[in-house]
């Protein structure tokens, strides 16, 4: 007997959802015993959306259309004896790209949804108890979250890309400043100053070695702390956005008549 579907008691023209999509490309895979002629009159005969839907005939012919076509949900008619949807879904899921999958049969939802989901299928619909504009709209709702799904997949990525950037960035920066320590301990050594800029500290009592630091300059704590927060956040973010905090700084230090030798070591106290 060929499954059908009833249709909603409702107008065409009834306000639909703002992100029903227009038009869907389905693929239906069938068997040749029941063909999915039955299925393409349904959808002509509901104009909530233009679903364009193009047929294989077996498993191993849908697979192929799917690895050699993009289509933006497949149907499965779960016939047992002649197709079996649940045994397809494995193989759809491994080998070819990712699209929402529904598995059309005439059992009841709660004899077969479960076992569709276990499966990886993104919905299953009994024919017998649906309406095409159900049918339509759970195959909607399956081709947005997938377009979600990849969307959010996507952003991830970026993230983690600006993340791996800015840890580079990071680094560099402060492979740098470390350089400029090494590069002004060499000069005090060879000068033979009475005070060096920079000295070790004991070990930590944890037994990591402590940071290299210098004395602390001659100047008030609140340039000394605002100085920390720009330099952290100069390693972070990079230049680009400091440009007026940085000049609003150096007017600020030439207003107050400090030294080159002075920012230096502040520079060099707050690293």
């Amino acid at each position: 007997m060929t499954p059908t579907l009833s249709h909603a008691k409702r107008s065409r023209t009834a306000a639909i959802g703002p992100w029903l999509p227009p038009r869907i490309r389905v693929l239906y895979i069938a068997t040749a015993n029941r063909t999915g002629g039955w299925l393409a009159e349904a959808f002509a005969a509901d104009s909530a959306s233009d679903v364009v839907l193009e047929e294989a005939v077996g498993s191993v012919a849908g697979l192929a259309r799917l690895r050699d076509e993009l289509f933006d949900a497949v149907l499965v008619s779960h016939q047992p004896g002649e197709l079996d949807a649940l045994e397809l879904i494995d193989g759809y899921r491994t080998g070819v790209a990712d699209a929402p999958i529904i598995v059309l049969g005439t059992e009841s939802e709660q004899e077969m949804a479960a076992a569709c989901y276990e499966l990886g299928a993104d919905a299953y619909v009994c024919v017998n108890t649906t309406t095409t504009r159900n049918l339509i709209w759970v195959v909607a709702r399956a081709v947005q979250r997938h377009e979600l799904v990849r969307e959010n997949h996507r952003l991830t990525q970026a993230r983690q890309r600006q993340l791996r950037q800015e840890h580079d960035e990071a680094n560099r920066l402060l492979a740098q400043q470390q350089a400029l320590i090494d590069a002004l301990e060499a000069l005090e050594c060879r000068g033979g100053a009475s005070e060096p800029l920079a000295v070790p500290e004991e070990a930590s009592p944890g037994g990591s070695p402590a940071a290299v630091h210098c004395r602390a300059p001659g100047l008030p704590a609140e340039l000394i702390a605002h100085y920390r927060e720009l330099l952290r956040t100069y390693v972070i973010m990079g230049s680009g956005n400091l440009a007026r905090e940085l000049s609003r700084l150096a007017d600020l230090l030439t207003t107050a008549g400090v030294s080159a030798r002075e920012t230096m070591q502040l520079h060099l106290h707050v690293l």
